[in-house]
This record gives C-alpha cells, sequence and structure tokens, in this order.
C-alpha cells in the first residue's frame, strides 16, 4: 500500500468491510481533487455540494458525488479533456481507477462523468488489512459520479480558496459557507425527486448549515432559482419570503422517506427522531 494511502485509511479507523469501502469513496474524491488540481482545473470552476461540506468543513456524513460550477458560463467547457489526469493520478497512488464522460440523452448545461472501479480490487490492493473485503461481490463497482455546472447564475457564488495535505498538500477553489448554503437552500426548495423519493440528505446538511449559524447568500439563491424557473425574472427573494417558501416546501415532505435516504451516510441516527415539518419550521424561523 502506498504511504500517503495508508495515512489517509488511517483517521477512518476501519473494522468492517462497510466502514472500507466509505474510507475508500473518500480517499478517491480526494486522489480526484488532487488530479483536477494539478491540471489548474480551479482556476476556472469551485467545487461545491455535500462532498464539498464533507471534505472541507467536516459535514459528519457520507457524500458519494463530485459537484463543481464553473465561475463564469461556458457551453464549450469539456470536462472530457480532464478525465486522463485523474486517472494518471490514481495510477500515482496504486490505484486503477477509470474516469469516463457520461453521454447526455437531453441538452442540458451539466457535464457529467463517473470514476469507476472495482471494488473487490481496490480492497485487495490494499495490504495488511484483514477482512476488508469480507462478503463484497466480485463484480460489485464504486462508482463516483462527477458533475460540473457550466453555466452559473449571475451572480455566481463567491469562492474562497482551502487546501488538503494528503496525499500530497494541494488547494482547490470551493463556495464560500454562505453560497454553499444558497446551493443548498436550492436543492432543498427546487429539486424534483424521482419517483418521489425524498433526498433526505438534503435536510440533513440543512440542519448541519443552521447548527454553525451560517447566513445563506440571498443574491446568489435568487440567481439560482430565477435562472432555475423558481423565481420570475426581477422578483426578490428576502428572508421573510425564503421562510415562506422554506415552510410550504417542508409541509408537502414525506419525513420517512427522508430519513431512510440519510440513514446509510451517517454513524448516529438518534437524531432523525426530530425530524418532522414542525421541527423544520421552527429552524427556518431562526433564519
Amino acid at each position: 500500500m502506498h504511504q500517503a494511502i495508508k495515512e489517509m485509511l488511517s483517521p477512518y479507523q476501519c473494522k468492517t468491510p462497510e466502514q472500507y469501502k466509505n474510507a475508500l469513496k473518500e480517499i478517491v474524491q480526494e486522489i480526484a481533487l488532487l488530479g483536477l488540481s494539478r491540471q489548474d482545473f480551479f482556476d476556472k470552476a469551485a467545487f461545491y455540494g455535500g462532498t464539498a461540506l464533507r471534505i472541507a468543513h467536516k459535514l459528519d456524513r457520507f457524500s458519494e458525488d463530485l459537484d463543481f460550477t464553473l465561475l463564469t458560463p461556458n457551453p464549450n467547457f469539456d470536462l472530457n479533456s480532464y478525465l486522463k489526469g485523474i486517472e494518471d493520478e490514481f495510477v500515482t497512488y496504486g490505484l486503477r481507477l477509470k474516469a469516463e464522460k457520461q453521454i447526455k440523452n437531453i441538452e442540458t448545461p451539466v457535464e457529467s462523468a463517473f470514476l469507476k472501479a472495482n471494488t473487490l480490487e481496490l480492497l485487495l490492493s490494499i495490504e495488511g488489512i484483514n477482512n476488508a473485503s469480507s462478503g463484497t461481490h466480485k463484480n460489485e463497482l464504486l462508482k463516483i459520479k462527477l458533475e460540473i455546472d457550466t453555466d452559473p447564475p449571475n451572480p455566481s457564488g463567491e469562492t474562497e480558496s482551502t487546501f488538503l495535505m494528503l496525499p500530497i498538500p494541494f488547494s482547490f477553489r470551493i463556495l464560500t459557507l454562505p453560497s454553499l448554503f444558497a446551493g443548498k437552500l436550492h436543492a432543498v426548495l427546487c429539486r424534483q425527486y424521482k419517483s418521489g423519493r425524498v433526498k433526505g440528505r438534503d435536510f440533513y446538511d440543512f440542519l448541519w448549515y443552521m447548527k454553525k449559524g451560517v447566513k445563506p447568500d440571498l443574491l446568489y439563491l435568487e440567481a439560482k432559482m430565477q435562472q432555475s424557473g423558481h423565481l420570475s425574472q426581477g422578483e426578490r427573494l428576502d428572508t421573510t419570503k425564503l421562510k415562506e417558501l422554506l415552510n410550504a416546501k417542508f409541509e408537502t415532505l414525506n419525513w420517512g422517506q427522508a430519513k431512510r435516504d440519510v440513514t446509510p451516510f451517517i454513524n448516529d441516527t438518534f437524531a432523525l427522531n426530530l425530524w418532522s415539518t414542525d421541527f423544520f419550521k421552527q429552524l427556518a424561523a431562526k433564519l
């Protein structure tokens, strides 16, 4: 096992195969960030979403996807040009993953790719661990989605630079916490749930921002909602209106579905017992 991978794995104190799999996903995410940073990707784009919150601000839940936004619109942006560099970065650390661009079925401003590897092969490539691969099917796939919004709204979110020390010290650009919160609020208010399946992770993250006392970037949220058609052009968004929209959303939700969605991504589910329309309305009142 590469020394850097050993150092990255150590803080997780993994004991079960599932814990090793979650740790591997995050190690893959961070090496992918390094591969992008090495190619000056963050001169053009910023990291955002749940994984950004997890990696940069220690959100206490696991997250699956890598989400980015360009700093300025560019309909000709080519995500494919960065994928070989990401693959080469994995090879440096003794990991074999494939980065493949997703073919669009419909025209959207979002470019997507998948990082894929055989889970069993990855686990077996890590030497000196006991039973890490126990119960893992030989065809089980580790898959991480990478997406970038090539048409950010105006104004776009505020950004800042941060860094990781492993696998080597490197920096990357990320939306600031107020802009990250605005992006999450857009997901809470505007995400379309497939087959009515509520994405409870959005509401878990909303709770995290509220606990931290983060104030959302309302101008950025307003611009995103106008762009997605959830506010009309010229319609203003203030705190009072935001609370009204959130309360209306909370009244429509199936909280049982929300809890089931987030449960696999957290270690302690006791706090989910509080989740209800009334609980989230009380939180929104503190915005």
